[in-house]
């Protein structure tokens, strides 16, 4: 194919088709390449994320942060104990559809456990203590560990840093 031929041939393809056909492109040892449709970013995931999803989820369900935020100093001791009853089962339930809790020592408090485990993370010896860690103490709390934690997806374009959406009633 002359290359005046070729020239035309490939300008009124591309002006009139859009691409170039088939003997064309091999003439001129191009190759085609399909376009890539480009990928949108990831959401950018925070560690913060998830304890911030689920104090939201806290504050939906049993108006955790309210009761936290609120000065509480002018109320009785009724008061506080019947709006903490009220948070109470709410909370509970929220925690307990999204994460599940176990002792890190399932033992009784005030008799003598085991040390499971040196790790400070997991056991933390109180009092008396020597420089190499016993084996175990007296129960003063059995801890809690986080064995499953499943929360929801994160919306789109869910902000997580707003743990509940300002109300306005609209009259």
């Amino acid at each position: 194919m002359s290359k005046i031929s070729l020239a035309f041939r490939s300008f009124f393809a591309l002006l009139f088709g859009d691409e170039l056909p088939p003997d064309v492109v091999t003439e001129l040892g191009l190759t085609r390449k399909v376009a890539e449709k480009p990928v949108p970013p990831a959401p950018v995931v925070r560690l913060s994320d998830g304890a911030l999803q689920m104090l939201g989820i806290l504050q939906r369900d049993g108006r955790l942060l309210d009761f936290f935020l609120e000065d509480i100093s002018p109320f009785s001791d009724e008061q506080v104990g019947s709006a903490a009853r009220g948070m109470h089962g709410p909370c509970r339930e929220a925690l307990n559809r999204y994460v599940t809790v176990a002792p890190v020592i399932d033992g009784v408090e005030g008799t003598f456990a085991k040390a499971p485990s040196q790790d400070p993370n997991k056991i933390k010896f109180l009092g008396n203590v020597p420089a190499t860690p016993p084996g175990g103490g007296i129960l003063r709390h059995r801890g809690w560990q986080a064995t499953r934690v499943e929360l929801p997806p994160l919306l789109p374009k869910q902000d997580v840093a707003v743990l509940a959406p300002a109300e306005l009633e609209v009259e």
